[in-house]
């Protein structure tokens, strides 16, 4: 099944063909300017704000696939690599490679394998229902944390990264997941009734 960017863009009645390179660079332009937005957004939650940034990493997966998704968070990455304040507390903590090298470094790796993974997954069905879109949505969230997590843990330890790295996060991870379960398939399912 075609990720829900080619559906978007191409009539229901079309036959599905490949975008036109142009199509892409605007959905990626476009991917990168909503990563960089969640991340400057900031929603008081308890116990600690929360961005919308990894709602935003996995359901640009899922909407536009494996290799576009992937390529539209690498965007992001080389974006802020070059300086550009595109992450969360930048250019305050600081901007470009020293950024990404720091404590956050390891989410940002996170942020690429889990787009690849929520886009491979929604390629073959996943995003299509909920049930299974919370099993993606959960992986892809269980990813940024795996190598966020790795990464601070060499940077000051486990017990300290869990302590900083996870534990202020379970309940805004639980409720991105919740809003991107809900998003796909109510998406899907309205491309369906106006097509």
């Amino acid at each position: 099944m075609p990720p829900l960017a080619h559906t978007l863009l191409t009539p229901a009645h079309a036959p599905v063909a490949p975008l036109p390179l142009s199509r892409h660079v605007l959905l990626g332009l476009v991917g990168v300017a909503l990563l960089w937005a969640s991340a400057k957004l900031q929603i008081p939650f308890w116990p600690v704000p929360m961005t919308m940034q990894t709602y935003v990493v996995l359901v640009l997966g899922m909407a536009y696939g494996l290799r576009l998704g992937t390529l539209t968070v690498l965007g992001y990455l080389v974006a802020g690599a070059l300086g550009l304040p595109v992450f969360a507390g930048t250019p305050e903590k600081g901007i470009g490679l020293p950024y990404m090298l720091g404590p956050t470094g390891g989410y940002l790796v996170g942020f690429v394998v889990a787009a690849a993974l929520c886009g491979w997954l929604a390629e073959r069905g996943f995003d299509r229902s909920f049930l299974r879109t919370a099993v993606a949505m959960t992986a892809g969230h269980a990813l940024i944390f795996v190598f966020g997590l790795a990464w601070l843990a060499s940077l000051m330890g486990w017990e300290k990264a869990y302590a900083v790295g996870l534990a202020p996060f379970w309940a805004a991870t639980v409720l991105k997941t919740a809003l991107g379960v809900l998003t796909l398939p109510t998406a899907w399912k309205l491309l369906r009734r106006a097509g």
